[in-house]
């Protein structure tokens, strides 16, 4: 099993959909299973539930899960962008539903402006025990970081949407500085997007894949995140196998304690 203690976050899709793959997953280093409500539909959704669980079960273990709930999010075509209207869709409140009847541990909430939203989220959850992961995308989220890391359980540092809305050649300096906010407030922090590209069709990571992870681990980060790498990439099993080797080597030179998911 695993030897870091980083978070290993993967989203699970259709490369990760048999039990032999989940299982596989799980014992090369996954620790946090991530579903993209953006994508699918509440069978889907169950199912993949429910195969961790069961997997995870065999296993002797646990396995948090992460709904990403997809927020005002309008598809074009191989893109997508920021819809108007209110941050919590009809859909998400759904979506919102289908976690809490089963019994998920996390949702990310996306394009998060304030911490107003995420008492927006808490307030659908009532008594439920969810902890709330606020998405870090937006320049006003960067404006209002502090009132966003008091009101949620944790931040992400989606690299993705952000490259939208900030230089590109900004971004590695945005996720240091969130990286030491939050840690600074006490809350734990997961580094996202394109963390491992090379490996959705390759067995084997880039040199600067290698070196993207290692840093955020070394500049603290709780967690890193696969996404299309463990969803729909070619080498799945491979890719957790690779991150946690990276992670661990990242550890023994870096002194930050790191908050478990």
């Amino acid at each position: 099993m695993k030897d870091s203690l980083t978070s290993i976050v993967a989203t699970i899709g259709p490369s990760s959909a048999e039990p032999g793959v989940m299982s596989a997953l799980i014992t090369a280093g996954l620790d946090v299973a991530r579903l993209n409500f953006a994508w699918g539909d509440a069978e889907e959704h169950r199912h993949f539930i429910r195969l961790i669980r069961a997997e995870a079960e065999k296993l002797g273990v646990r396995v948090p899960i992460l709904c990403d709930l997809a927020g005002p999010r309008v598809q074009s075509g191989s893109d997508h962008h920021v819809g108007e209207g209110p941050i919590i869709t009809e859909e998400d409140k759904a979506d919102v539903i289908l976690g809490i009847e089963e019994n998920v541990e996390y949702f990310a909430q996306s394009y998060v402006r304030n911490g107003h939203d995420i008492e927006e989220l808490r307030a659908l959850l009532g008594n439920h025990p969810i902890k709330i992961i606020a998405k870090i995308e937006r320049s006003v989220a960067l404006a209002n970081i502090a009132a966003i890391l008091t009101a949620a359980d944790g931040i992400m540092v989606a690299r993705g949407d952000l490259g939208n809305e900030v230089p590109l050649e900004q971004i590695p300096f945005i996720e240091e500085e969130l990286i030491a906010e939050a840690r600074s407030a006490g809350k734990p922090v997961i580094v996202a997007t394109e963390m491992m590209t090379s490996m959705i069709t390759n067995a084997r990571p880039s040199r600067a894949d290698v070196t993207d992870v290692a840093f955020a681990v070394t500049r603290g980060a709780d967690a890193v995140m696969l996404s299309n790498e463990t969803a729909v990439g070619k080498y799945p099993v491979e890719t957790v196998t690779y991150m946690e080797r990276i992670v661990a080597e990242a550890e023994k030179r870096s002194s930050f304690e790191r908050k478990p998911f």
